[in-house]
């Protein structure tokens, strides 16, 4: 697998914060698993809201309509 590098910019004390558990934290990796957990965050975020659009545009149902299919399913056995 092909990787690419990229570079962020951070404050001097958060970096000698880091330099400090160098040996005890991995921050490729750290920094690489948070990338995908909020990519993935976000790819929920949109379908969620893409599944609300959708359920917005469903007609409303009948006023009793849950109380008539919960009794009749109650009724059935």
């Amino acid at each position: 697998m092909t990787s690419v590098v990229i570079s962020i910019r951070i404050p001097p004390e958060l970096k000698r914060e880091m330099d400090k558990l160098r040996g005890e934290i991995n921050w490729s990796e750290e920094i690489r698993e948070f990338i995908k957990r909020r990519i993935e965050e976000e790819r929920k975020r949109k379908a969620l809201e893409r599944f609300i659009g959708i359920v917005k545009t469903l007609p409303e149902a009948p006023r009793g309509a849950a109380k008539n299919l919960v009794r009749g399913d109650r009724d059935s056995h």
